[in-house]
């Protein structure tokens, strides 16, 4: 159980307000003799964390922090939203419920959510911070959510593992997670009627497959470009279409891209056109590089360069760039474009980004963007473009 002194006016304007180099509290000592000056740094340091990714958190008077490590691998408030809508129902049952993001979101879905946590401390800091936004419908239990799940029978059951075991440290296998889900799946899919897990964006989604079974979504979550989690989305009765959804939220809005697993198709390619177009990270994850070609009209360089080019302007699921310049790679070439500053991307190229940098002495930025690439018959190229 947390600290109860924290939650006093003068305690919560002082980790609120707190500015400055917060070890100089350690010696300084806290100014409240009911609250350690370790309970204070802890949490102005998990307050200060939350700032980005959860901003209602941050926002909210009242609210315990959890300790850092706990925070790592809690949902941002972007994907738990996402997740949050793929399902609904009338019970939920949340096992690795954590500091309760993704279990506070839920809620709005459902009309009753478990929240189980075995860290009684999370547990309470949890049920205290449902209690302060006012979701009632939360029921917060100290024990074990997996052996509870296969003692009842809910709409869905939702699990976020941990991915730091005991004696491996932080592992990405989901057998090695905590709890084996791969171990229980059976049990879980009886006592439910959809299973939703998260797991590391670094999971290879045939690994992933291998050790799941009966799953029908795979939605692949990146903000901002960066993938930050992998959805699986099982159902209680066997089903032979797996779709996977690729997003990328950002601030212009959510590109999406969805497709069958293991759809056949027939990519194009050619020299560079007009356009550039380079895949978000939810697609590069999810390996559709040919279903992209064929799908959207685009043509690949090279089979494994992963960019695209067009005549014409088209809608895509990454970002666009217009090239003014097209040149085979060389010295000369280099010399004629004499560009001192740019962002530069290299793909299937034998350079490395920064050799480049030193190479031709490019400092990093503006508004020029250079694209290093092997194109058809092993051409390497390099493109000058413009962002569109």
């Amino acid at each position: 159980m947390f600290n109860s002194a924290l939650l006093k006016p003068e305690v919560q304007e002082f980790i609120r307000n707190f500015t400055g180099d917060i070890s100089k509290l350690a010696f300084s000592g806290s100014p409240f003799k009911d609250v350690a000056v370790q309970e204070l740094m802890a949490q102005i340091e998990s307050r200060y964390r939350t700032d980005k990714k959860l901003s209602t958190w941050f926002k909210t008077p009242q609210i315990i922090f959890p300790p850092k490590l706990n925070l790592e691998q809690t949902s941002s408030e972007i994907s738990a939203k996402y997740k949050a809508g793929l399902v609904n129902g009338e019970t939920l049952a949340d096992i690795t419920g954590g500091y309760g993001v993704d279990s506070f979101y839920f809620a709005n879905n459902f009309s009753k959510v478990h929240h189980f946590e075995t860290d009684e401390a999370l547990s309470a800091t949890a049920e205290h911070n449902f209690k302060v936004f006012g979701k009632d419908n939360i029921q917060c239990f100290a024990k074990d959510g997996l052996e509870a799940v296969i003692n009842g029978n809910y709409n869905v059951v939702y699990a976020d593992p941990s991915r730091r075991h005991d004696s491996k440290g932080k592992v990405f296998y989901l057998r090695d997670c905590q709890p084996n889900i791969p171990g229980n799946i059976s049990d879980i899919l009886n006592h439910c009627d959809v299973f939703l897990l998260k797991t590391s964006p670094m999971l290879d989604i045939s690994v992933g497959l291998s050790e799941l079974k009966q799953v029908a979504e795979i939605h692949i979550v990146a903000v901002d470009n960066d993938v930050k989690e992998l959805l699986w989305l099982m159902v209680a009765a066997p089903t032979d279409r797996l779709v996977v959804k690729t997003v990328n939220i950002n601030k212009q809005g959510v590109d999406t891209f969805n497709f069958e697993w293991q759809q056949g198709s027939e990519p194009t390619y050619a020299l560079p056109q007009n356009y550039l177009y380079e895949p978000n990270t939810a697609i590069l994850k999810s390996g559709a590089f040919d279903l992209i070609s064929d799908e959207l009209g685009v043509d690949k360089l090279h089979n494994n360069t992963h960019l695209y080019t067009k005549e014409s302007v088209v809608d895509f699921p990454g970002r666009s760039f217009l090239i003014e310049q097209a040149l085979p790679y060389s010295k000369s070439a280099m010399r004629s474009l004499s560009i001192k500053k740019a962002n530069i991307t290299t793909r299937n190229f034998p350079e490395t980004v920064i050799s480049i940098r030193k190479k031709w002495k490019i400092a990093d930025g503006g508004d020029i963007y250079l694209f290093f690439v092997t194109a058809l018959d092993d051409i390497k190229y390099v493109l000058r473009c413009s962002k569109i």
